[in-house]
């Protein structure tokens, strides 16, 4: 389908959706968050997708945040659907069963900060910046930042950063363990296209189970989260994906040890 706010790009077995709004920095209104959530929803359901890129168009920014032009005339209760909106939408991102990889280029504040962390993974240009900055707004986070930032970043970072509104460097928050990885900006496309090359090359099953592992066992007891480790991975013992890859893996073993 056409999408007024989004670009939707195959590479094989990887799909890049880019909001596309640079003359807004990518801001989120309520359009773009609904098209993201569809964008998604088509990228989950599809078997031929195995990684997902989100990106943002132009070199300015990521996602600048939420469209604060479209939220200002906002009553209290049309605040709420519109958090609880981006709210599903990230929720949904985090809980796909398919890695996903942020490609920050520019700017990552507000709801783009927000939006970047629901990814698996973020990959960083040296010029990236980020930022929770709704204090100075007079709001707060509302699709997810006080959470999300809490769980990556810690208790200290968090309320720095959403107390402070302050800005900080692609080093910083690769250092507060916000980013995965940060790279000089030409090599930017190079670094995320090989590691979704990756990715979309892994055993699909074991993948979303490593996700759904880490991410729902992280929120329990370490217990709990212990046996649904076991589970998932006795799970896969039944998957065709776990049978060719012990066969691989022998094979290519068996060929090292021999000299070949």
């Amino acid at each position: 389908m056409a999408y007024r706010n989004l670009e939707i790009g195959n590479r094989g077995a990887v799909r890049t959706i880019t909001v596309n709004r640079p003359d807004k920095l990518n801001a989120l209104n309520r359009e773009t968050l609904n098209e993201l959530t569809l964008a998604f929803n088509q990228a989950a359901q599809d078997d031929a997708v195995r990684s997902i890129v989100l990106a943002g168009a132009g070199d300015k920014a990521f996602v600048a945040g939420a469209d604060i032009s479209e939220m200002n005339g906002y009553t209290s209760m049309q605040a709420q659907s519109f958090s609880r909106t981006g709210q599903r939408l990230m929720s949904g991102i985090e809980r796909l069963g398919k890695p996903v990889i942020a490609r920050i280029q520019g700017f990552a504040l507000g709801g783009g900060m927000e939006l970047a962390m629901c990814c698996h993974l973020r990959i960083a240009s040296e010029k990236a910046k980020f930022g929770q900055p709704e204090i100075n707004l007079g709001l707060i986070p509302g699709f997810g930042g006080t959470q999300r930032l809490l769980r990556l970043a810690g208790r200290g970072a968090a309320l720095e950063l959403c107390l402070t509104g302050s800005t900080i460097t692609a080093q910083r928050a690769y250092e507060l363990g916000v980013v995965n990885r940060v790279v000089a900006p030409e090599a930017l496309d190079e670094t995320v296209n090989t590691l979704a090359d990756q990715l979309a090359a892994a055993a699909p099953v074991a993948a979303a189970s490593i996700l759904d592992t880490v991410l729902q066992g992280g929120e329990t007891s370490l217990d709990q989260g212990l046996e649904f480790e076991t589970q998932a991975f006795a799970l896969m013992f039944a998957t065709q994906d776990m049978k060719e890859g012990t066969t691989a893996f022998l094979e290519k073993r068996k060929a090292v040890f021999q000299g070949k």
